[in-house]
């Protein structure tokens, strides 16, 4: 087994992170406040916390697995109800923007209003937040100074590794546990004609083979298994249901451990022991890469 930066692992073959991004009515918003007269696609959207979020903790309940809930400021605000029903059955509520718009497409004060507007969300409903995805997984340096600066403890947005690595910034260290398509279920049941967010809908057959089969290779080489899924996709019942025999075929294994991204985070910060990679932007000669 490959395990070069293994001691995070503790005593499992892989470690399983089951989180969800709550985003509601955001992704589509952030195409144009003009959707909001969609009724219904804003119907589409209000499913994921209104209806699939109570279903799936139901299921996280019978499974007794811990999940951690990736919540856009907005979402929360709308639904001051959403965050303490989440925390009151041992999930963490995480960071993930407050608008859902890509910090990519924001300038350094928009990221950060947006950022610190959801925090300020957060801290009026008592809900503690130590970790943060960015919306769309879509990073810059900015996105490091904020987490540096408010002290979060923890990434989950980046790819440049399959197992946990420490980001460096100056000389602040925040634990990435990366991400990847072939783990989101965006890539394969999103579809919506306008906006057009996806346009494909998969057999959830077919997705079960993709996930069981990448988390038995990932049990080889001592992988953090980082399953993105979201309420409005995954909580319809046939796609809920793969998500219930993907995690009885971990526990068939027997060495799958199912946590809590911000509980990871602080085993990685406190045995160490896993890749450094300082935050950068790429210099490049514009002759070459204009624009």
């Amino acid at each position: 087994m490959d395990r070069e930066s293994g001691e995070w692992l503790g005593a499992a073959a892989a470690v399983a992170t089951l989180t969800f991004d709550v985003d509601a009515e955001t992704p589509v918003l952030a195409h144009g406040g003009r959707y909001a007269r969609h009724l219904t696609t804003m119907s589409h959207q209000s499913f994921g916390p209104d209806v699939a979020v109570p279903r799936i903790l139901d299921v996280l309940d019978d499974l007794e697995v811990p999940a951690t809930f990736f919540v856009p400021g907005w979402v929360a605000e709308r639904r001051p109800h959403l965050l303490p029903s989440i925390i009151d059955r041992g999930h963490e509520v995480a960071h993930h923007s407050y608008s859902h718009r890509s910090a990519t497409d924001l300038s350094p004060q928009e990221q950060r209003n947006d950022f610190e507007r959801a925090l300020e969300v957060f801290d009026r409903q008592g809900v503690e937040i130590v970790g943060h995805r960015a919306a769309l997984w879509q990073t810059t340096t900015t996105t490091m100074e904020l987490l540096a600066e408010h002290e979060l403890a923890y990434d989950s947005s980046m790819m440049a590794d399959d197992r946990p690595y420490l980001l460096r910034w100056g000389g602040v260290g925040v634990v990435e546990l990366p991400v990847h398509w072939s783990l989101d279920d965006w890539e394969q049941y999103a579809f919506l004609p306008e906006p057009h967010v996806g346009s494909v809908i998969e057999a959830p057959s077919k997705v079960h083979d993709l996930w069981t089969s990448e988390l038995d290779a990932m049990r080889e080489h001592g992988c953090l298994f980082n399953l993105c899924l979201h309420p409005f996709l995954t909580g319809r019942p046939g796609r809920l249901a793969v998500l219930r025999r993907l995690v009885e075929h971990a526990r068939g294994h027997g060495d799958v451990s199912f946590e809590r991204c911000r509980d990871v985070a602080a085993r990685v910060a406190r045995v160490g022991g896993v890749r450094e990679v300082a935050v950068t932007d790429t210099e490049v000669d514009p002759e070459v890469f204009p624009g």
